[in-house]
C-alpha cells in the first residue's frame, strides 16, 4: 500500500513538472496582456449601474441665414409725349405723389408714323367740326395741322416712332368712338417729353406700369444716361 502511495505521489510530481515546463502555452490566452494595451493607463473600470463616458456630441455647423437681394432704387422714365400730351401724363402721376422725384426730359425725336383725320373737304370748318366731334367722345389729344402741304386742315391724333405705336393709338381711338382716324407714315422731327421717377423701388415701379397702361403707345423704361 505504502508502495502504491509512491507511485501515485511520483506519478502528480511528474505530471506538475510537465504541465509546468514542458506543455504548449494556451493559444487562445494572452500571456502578457497589460503589454499590448494601448494607453492602460486611461482605462477605466466601469461598476455595473454607471453609464460609461461618452465623447462630447460636436455641435453641428450653423447654417448661414440666407440673405435675401434688395434691388437698389432706380431712375425710371416714361414716355414719350409731345409737349401738349405732357400735361396729361403728369396728371395721371398725381396720385403716386412723387414730389421731387419726379422730372423731365426733353428731347427731340424722328417720328415716322402718325395717326390723324385727313383734311375735309371744306377745309378749315371742316376741321373745326371734327375738333368738336372728337371732344364730345373725350379725345382731348389732338391739333388741326394748318402750315402749308397735303396735310393743311387735316387733324393729327398723335405721331410716332413705331407703327405699332401708331396703331396701339389708334385702337384706343376706335375704343373712344372714333371712326374716322387713321394711320400713316409721316417723317418728321417733333419735340418729345419723357417723364423721370427716380429713386424707384419694386412696389412703385408696379405701380408706374399701371399708371403706364391708361396711356397707349407709352413705354416705360430706364432712364436714358
Amino acid at each position: 500500500m505504502r508502495t502504491l502511495f509512491l507511485v501515485l505521489l511520483l506519478a502528480n510530481v511528474a505530471f506538475f513538472a510537465w504541465w509546468r515546463f514542458v506543455s504548449p502555452p494556451d493559444l487562445g490566452a494572452d500571456a502578457a496582456p497589460l503589454t499590448r494595451q494601448i494607453e492602460p493607463e486611461k482605462l477605466k473600470v466601469v461598476r455595473p449601474g454607471e453609464a460609461a463616458p461618452t465623447t462630447p456630441p460636436i455641435a453641428p455647423a450653423r447654417a448661414r441665414p440666407a440673405v435675401a437681394a434688395v434691388a437698389s432704387p432706380k431712375c425710371i422714365e416714361w414716355g414719350s409725349f409731345t409737349v401738349a400730351d405732357a400735361p396729361r401724363a403728369e396728371k395721371a402721376l398725381e396720385p403716386l405723389a412723387l414730389g421731387q422725384r419726379l422730372g423731365q426730359r426733353r428731347t427731340e425725336e424722328q417720328a415716322g408714323w402718325w395717326v390723324f383725320i385727313p383734311a375735309q373737304t371744306n377745309g378749315r370748318s371742316g376741321a373745326i367740326r371734327k375738333a368738336a366731334e372728337l371732344k364730345a367722345l373725350g379725345v382731348d389729344d389732338y391739333f388741326i395741322v394748318q402750315e402749308d402741304g397735303p396735310h393743311r386742315w387735316a387733324i393729327s391724333l398723335g405721331v410716332f416712332r413705331t407703327e405699332d405705336a401708331a396703331r396701339a393709338r389708334l385702337a384706343a381711338l376706335r375704343a373712344q368712338g372714333t371712326r374716322s382716324a387713321q394711320i400713316g407714315e409721316r417723317e418728321t422731327t417733333v419735340p418729345k417729353v419723357w417723364l423721370q421717377v427716380r429713386g424707384v423701388d419694386a412696389p412703385l415701379e408696379a405701380k408706374l406700369r399701371d399708371v403706364a397702361r391708361e396711356i397707349e403707345g407709352s413705354d416705360l423704361r430706364p432712364c436714358a444716361s
